[in-house]
């Protein structure tokens, strides 16, 4: 193995991450928002992603301190397709991150399709993150409908020309670096003329989902073109991740060790257990109801919407558990707590309903725990969520953190 020193590396911004050595979180739609982040830096990741957001989504947003939660939010009223805002909408959170917390370990994913929007979108939280990443990788329609994720792989020079704007305006303005994440290609051939292209833009970072883009996660990743990645991304410079059926830290070690990369993501099994970052010597995995109870924490806390941390919850708590069934049930942090036996959690949880909105109080338990009541929300306008703005579903489905129900992803997904 070559020696610290006798690594080539394309220099680090000065207020950038170098990600060799590191176990990251990988970027997922809806389990990726900021408690599942502070989560996973709790028990040991070396840098987070952010969800995808969509350059879109975040061009036209306001930055905002918000002083109930600590952290910064990107605000802005959302038009609901309409060229005059309706009367008396509320703000739309796009992206909500804790500065102190996790900003110097925080990775944000933008979703593009055009260099200029990439750069003005960057901007915009540049100056509160420690990197900008590209998702080229995302093969759900809504990435790719608007030649976003995996479509970046069929185009390109306009790939490269997005990260090329990025490295000429963000890096000097800001002094972080440009990364990208890609899928491997059906051919090794066709990998390497791609990821040759890539390295030569100035990046300092590619990770490498390995699967293809019609692959879909319960298939096995193919790793036989892993190590010529490594290669080159040695060769210019370039850090290298690898994505795909890593389950922990222990793990992560021997693959990095065998094929030669500089680092690893974990996607599907921080999910279920953030404890995956742990080594065993640190204690391995925790049980769930220890990352069920720290999670709730997180997720009150930063005012977490109610949809988005039930969804997590149903990720984290075994569904053979009693608590699994409950906890579906729920309309409230409070009724959660109630029903989780967390007693010592519940003044907390009546401020986190207070503060997103909620007012079901206890009797959720008895509706929730029984399957009968019905309990109806107050206000049936469009739901306000971080990256977008849906009209009400089901009940289940409101303030969810997801997408627009025509676009809206089955399950949560790496990018």
């Amino acid at each position: 193995m070559m020696s610290e020193a006798a690594i080539n590396k394309v220099p680090i911004p000065s207020r950038g991450v170098d990600y060799r050595g590191k176990l990251v979180l990988a970027p997922m739609v809806r389990s990726g928002e900021l408690p599942s982040r502070l989560l996973a830096l709790h028990y040991g990741a070396d840098l987070v992603w952010g969800p995808e957001t969509v350059d879109r989504s975040m061009l036209g947003t306001t930055r905002r301190i918000n002083p109930l939660t600590n952290t910064i939010d990107f605000v802005r009223i959302p038009s609901q397709g309409q060229k005059t805002p309706p009367p008396n909408v509320k703000e739309s959170v796009i992206y909500r991150l804790h500065p102190e917390r996790e900003g110097r370990k925080h990775i944000f994913q933008i979703g593009t399709s055009d260099p200029d929007r990439a750069v003005s979108a960057a901007r915009l939280v540049a100056p509160d993150v420690a990197g900008i990443d590209v998702n080229a990788g995302c093969p759900k329609p809504f990435s790719t409908h608007d030649g976003m994720g995996a479509m970046l792989l069929k185009t390109p020079d306009k790939l490269v020309a997005i990260l090329e704007a990025l490295v000429k305006s963000i890096v000097p303005e800001f002094q972080i670096g440009i990364s990208v994440k890609i899928r491997i290609l059906e051919t090794a051939a066709e990998t390497e003329a791609l990821v040759r292209r890539l390295v030569a833009t100035g990046i300092t970072g590619l990770t490498v989902h390995c699967r293809t883009t019609p692959m879909r996660p319960r298939e096995r990743a193919i790793r036989g073109q892993l190590k010529m990645i490594a290669d080159i991304c040695r060769e210019a410079g370039v850090a290298c991740l690898m994505n795909g059926d890593v389950e922990d830290r222990d793990s992560a070690t021997k693959l990095i060790e065998e094929f030669g990369v500089d680092g690893a993501m974990i996607a599907t099994a921080a999910e279920k257990n953030s404890s995956c970052f742990r080594t065993l010597e640190q204690g391995g995995m925790a049980p769930w109801h220890e990352v069920t109870e720290t999670y709730l924490k997180f997720a009150m806390e930063t005012a977490n919407k109610f949809g988005n941390t039930k969804y997590m919850l149903n990720q984290i708590i075994p569904g053979k558990q009693a608590a699994y069934k409950n906890v579906q049930s729920c309309k409230s942090y409070t009724a959660v707590c109630e029903n989780l036996g967390l007693s010592h959690l519940l003044e907390m949880a009546k401020q986190a309903d207070e503060a997103v909105g909620l007012d079901i109080g206890s009797s959720a338990k008895v509706q929730g725990a029984n399957g009968n009541g019905k309990a109806k929300r107050k206000n049936e306008a469009p739901v306000i969520e971080e990256g977008v703005v849906k009209r009400p579903k089901t009940e289940e489905q409101v303030q969810e953190n997801s997408l627009p129900e025509a676009i809206q992803p089955a399950m949560a997904v790496s990018a």
